[in-house]
Order: C-alpha cells, then sequence, then structure tokens
C-alpha cells in the first residue's frame, strides 16, 4: 500500500482493497475535484446513469457521510474521470457499461449514505445540465 514515501499511481486509485488508505483517499479527492465537472460536462448527453453518478458525487462531498463510505465513493467517482477504463468511454453504446457496473456496485452496498438531499442536488444539477 502506498505511504507517505511511495507516490500513489493510477493502479491504487483503481484497486478497491486500497480504496480507504489515506494517501488514496486524497489522490482521488484531487483527481475528482479537478476532472468531475470537465468529464460530466463533455459526457452528459451519452451518460445513462447521471442521476446517480450526481447522488455519488454530492453524498460524497457530504462532512456527514460516514468517511469509509466517502472513501469507497470517491474511488468510484475517480473511476469515472480517469481515462483508464475496462471498456474506453469513446465506445458509443458501450463505453459507459463499465463505469455503469461501478456505480449500480456502490449503490447497492453503500445506498443508505446517499439521503433524499443528495438525490434532490442530483435531480437539480441533471435538470441544469439538460436546460443548456
Amino acid at each position: 500500500m502506498p505511504s507517505r514515501s511511495q507516490p500513489v499511481t493510477p493502479d491504487d486509485v483503481l484497486d478497491p482493497a486500497k480504496a480507504l488508505v489515506p494517501a488514496v483517499v486524497r489522490a482521488n479527492e484531487v483527481k475528482v475535484k479537478r476532472g468531475f465537472w470537465p468529464k460530466v460536462v463533455s459526457t452528459a448527453a451519452r451518460v445513462p446513469f447521471l442521476d446517480q453518478l450526481f447522488s455519488v458525487y454530492y453524498a460524497a462531498r457530504d462532512p456527514e457521510t460516514p468517511t469509509a463510505a466517502k472513501g469507497m465513493m470517491l474511488g468510484a467517482l475517480a473511476y469515472f474521470v480517469l481515462p483508464l477504463d475496462a471498456i474506453p468511454d469513446i465506445f458509443a453504446g458501450i463505453g459507459f457499461t463499465d463505469d455503469a457496473a461501478v456505480f449500480a456496485a456502490l449503490i447497492a452496498t453503500l445506498g443508505a449514505n446517499i439521503k433524499r438531499r443528495h438525490r434532490d442536488q442530483a435531480g437539480e444539477a441533471v435538470k441544469r445540465l439538460k436546460e443548456k
């Protein structure tokens, strides 16, 4: 596992066993902070799970979300943001199936941490995107 003396690699970010390592959580947080909105804006029309994506995003940013849940959420969000993918997002029709599977599994496991307010915020974000 990465320590302060070892840099966090892309493999660390995508390794579920390392999702709660503090250095990996910080790296995922930075990747999400820098890359989430640009990726959403450039791909919104092709992402079929936008509501779930935004719900997880808002839950991960909520200070009331437990740290362990937040770490897993940031890992899923970083997977969405990173260009490294099991199925590259550029493939029409199937490019986001791996991302959708990650979010479906995350929501099935941690759905209790995604509150009504997160879903409401997600609905508003989707509505704003579609108005543009």
